[in-house]
């Protein structure tokens, strides 16, 4: 039944987007009633918790595969950030509400340690790049945090404005040469 509740929940996020989504559609597409969902999430915050959560197991999957792939931290860099750009565009429902684009983030307050998955991924990647630099932590933690801004921006600044470019070859191309610069610059 709750495997069923949050599938039946994401479809209608995917059809009607993450402000319509209420307990009561829930229960109406399930034909249930109400207290059946209440029965298994304690509110509508803990439908979103779970989903997001959904959403970085299947993220860090996918990093996992890259991190399998690619010996080079270099190559594996770049994966990650192509992962990371494809997932946000090819799952909108589940980034926006992992990192809260256009609404609330789900379950505020509670711990998430799953939102660092990409970070340690790239965090990774970039020290093994950086490691014959000489790079002390503090300025290898600020490359990292700086990559994972760089690119997080870059997908929320595409994802919610409005369509004054609706280029998606030119947003990509600005990613790579972003990525390859960052990586230029290590």
């Amino acid at each position: 039944m709750r495997t069923n509740i949050l599938a039946v929940a994401m479809q209608l996020v995917k059809e009607e987007g993450w402000q319509s989504l209420s307990i009561r559609k829930i229960a109406d597409a399930i034909e249930y009633s109400v207290p059946v969902i209440y029965d298994h999430f304690e509110n509508k915050e803990a439908i979103l918790f779970e989903l997001s959560m959904d959403g970085f197991r299947l993220l860090d999957r996918l990093l996992e595969k890259d991190k399998r792939k690619y010996a080079d931290p270099e190559e594996r860099l770049r994966a990650h950030a192509e992962t990371y750009w494809n997932f946000a565009f090819k799952n909108p429902e589940y980034y926006q509400l992992m990192y809260g684009l256009g609404m609330p983030c789900s379950s505020p307050g509670k711990a998430k340690p799953e939102f660092n998955s990409f970070r340690e991924h790239i965090a990774e990647a970039i020290e093994g790049i950086v490691k014959d630099n000489k790079s002390s932590d503090e300025e290898t933690c600020f490359k990292i945090y700086a990559f994972w801004s760089v690119l997080h921006g870059l997908i929320s600044i595409v994802m919610m404005r409005c369509s004054d470019i609706d280029d998606s070859q030119m947003n990509k191309k600005v990613m790579d040469d972003t990525v390859n610069a960052f990586i230029k610059n290590l």
